[in-house]
């Protein structure tokens, strides 16, 4: 049985959070059935998504603002320590939290379905892969960390492209008001087998990280 354990906050709430997204907001439906459903994700909803999101790429980075990142910092911070080799960030946007990593990480290889999000990505924060998170182009067990912000999660393939010794982390800069969204809980019940988590809050997000069971942090 995999656990979870909560961390306290340490990085204060801050105020003036977007409300953006609720328990109805389209995307709801459709993050719980990618996780959890057999079928859930088709050619057909790739494509739909891919779309949506080359139209909403020239304005993200309007949506740049320390209070998203410090729920991805916090992660980094405290739910490590991590292997600083390879670090896959599927649905990477326009890379506003691939800054982030590219300090921390040897190689960071930013993924996006969306050529126009991914276009957007500076060049110099790491190596860029169109591709649908579903199916990555990349060898089983090759990533010693997959960060995953504000996308959906793909529990077979998260297994599949991890280290033995490997960490998820699962951020959501706006916690339950981030419409493609999933509790820590529902997190763990949907990834393959046991694993062993923490999670916590900070800025206007919250995070989780994810090892398998028995398969403790790497030393500092």
């Amino acid at each position: 049985m995999s656990s979870l354990r909560h961390l306290p906050r340490t990085a204060p709430l801050l105020p003036d959070r977007p409300d953006v997204a609720g328990p109805d907001h389209p995307m709801r439906a459709v993050t719980r059935q990618v996780a959890f459903e057999p079928g859930g994700w088709t050619p057909e909803r790739a494509a739909k998504v891919a779309e949506l999101f080359d139209g909403l790429a020239p304005d993200w980075n309007e949506r740049a603002n320390t209070a998203r990142t410090e729920p991805l910092v916090d992660a980094l911070e405290r739910g490590g320590p991590f292997r600083t080799g390879v670090c896959l960030e599927p649905g990477c946007g326009t890379g506003l939290a691939t800054e982030v990593l590219a300090e921390r990480f040897d190689t960071v290889v930013a993924i996006d379905l969306s050529a126009e999000m991914l276009a957007r990505v500076p060049r110099q924060l790491g190596a860029r892969l169109r591709a649908d998170c579903a199916h990555l182009p990349v060898p089983a067990g090759s990533a010693d960390v997959v960060v995953v912000v504000n996308c959906f999660l793909f529990p077979a393939e998260v297994d599949r492209v991890l280290a033995p010794d490997g960490a998820l982390v699962w951020i959501s800069s706006l916690a339950e008001a981030t419409p493609i969204w999933l509790p820590a809980d529902d997190v763990l019940a949907a990834l393959p087998g046991e694993w062993e988590a923490v999670a916590s809050e900070a800025g206007w997000g919250s995070w989780l990280v994810a090892r398998r069971a028995g398969r403790t942090a790497p030393a500092a």
